[in-house]
């Protein structure tokens, strides 16, 4: 059973990626950090590794890397500690310079909005309570 996730994403300008999630208050190992990639701490056991696209490359083969302004193969999600926290770190994203694709979206027991990084990678944040999760009604 897996104990880590690293989940590594493709930079255009890995200098601006780290510039733009300093912003949003993300630190990085310097541990594995240098000209090529750089470690994200999102969590005790949750990183991210921004890494530039030549590096990348080595990762995947012949396949391409997509262009993350097109297309979309995953979203990141990040939970938060509150409504207002999520609010606080979208708020930072545009900013610092992220758009939006979507409005926020709020079932009362779960709120979420989501920005598009500078690269084009989406991002969900989102708080959940789940003391207001709707009963389960037998189908």
């Amino acid at each position: 059973m897996a104990t880590k996730i690293f989940v590594n994403l493709p930079a255009k300008d890995l200098n601006k990626s780290i510039e733009f999630f300093t912003k949003l208050g993300f630190t990085f190992n310097p541990q594995f950090t240098d000209k090529k990639a750089t470690c994200m701490i999102i969590g005790e056991d949750n990183f991210v590794m921004l890494v530039t696209k030549a590096f990348f490359k080595t990762f995947i083969g012949s396949k391409e890397i997509s262009d993350a302004s097109k297309t979309t193969e995953s979203i990141i999600a990040l939970s938060s500690e509150s409504r207002e926290k999520v609010d606080e770190m979208v708020n930072k994203a545009i900013e610092a310079g992220a758009t939006t694709y979507k409005d926020p979206d709020d079932y009362g027991w779960m709120y979420s909005r989501a920005f598009q990084d500078l690269d084009g990678h989406l991002w969900e944040v989102l708080y959940m309570d789940l003391s207001k999760f709707p009963e389960k009604k037998d189908a």
